[in-house]
């Protein structure tokens, strides 16, 4: 056996530890060091009638800084609009009762997070209570519609258009 062999073997075995530990560091950057072992958090609810691209496990964010997470999303039967149940780190337990939500995008195309603004009342949200105030997302490809065709999105009808008379202006009598 030459003597390349052991060398070999300890270059292959020092790049496997490399990116294993490179792996390893991935995983905690990507899930911002936790796990989901012992995580103290409570839930609040929120009603939306438009989710837009809102996902489960997408961040809850106030002034930019994630304080949870989506944890589930379902449709009301009843009341017929979707129903968000929010998973907070319970190092956020004195948010004001007449905080409002809204469901917000992180740039032109990025992820939708929902975006929460504490208010000023001194009583607090209790875990399992609806945030009241909440704001729909936008749609993007609709408000350029409405833009593009004048505010309305609706075309005026035959015989309803402006006629050569309407366009000539006169002076205003006094």
């Amino acid at each position: 056996m030459s003597a390349r062999g052991p060398r070999l073997e300890f270059a292959v075995g020092a790049f496997l530890l490399l990116a294993l530990a490179s792996l390893l560091v991935l995983a905690i950057a990507s899930t911002n060091g936790r796990f989901g072992f012992g995580e103290s958090t409570y839930t609040l609810q929120a009603r939306f009638t438009n989710l837009g691209q809102l996902r489960p496990m997408a961040p809850v964010k106030i002034g930019g800084v994630a304080i949870g997470k989506v944890e589930s999303i379902s449709l009301d039967p009843k009341r017929l609009d979707a129903l968000v149940v929010l998973s907070i780190d319970s190092r956020y337990v004195d948010l004001p009762n007449d905080t409002s939500a809204a469901i917000l995008t992180g740039g032109l195309l990025g992820e939708s997070y929902v975006g929460l603004q504490p208010g000023g009342s001194p009583d607090v949200l209790k875990p399992g209570d609806e945030i009241a105030f909440t704001t729909p997302a936008v749609d993007l490809i609709q408000m350029a519609g409405k833009y593009i065709f004048g505010g309305t999105g609706t075309a005026p009808a035959a015989g309803e258009g402006a006629s050569p008379s309407d366009t000539t202006s006169e002076s205003p009598s006094p």
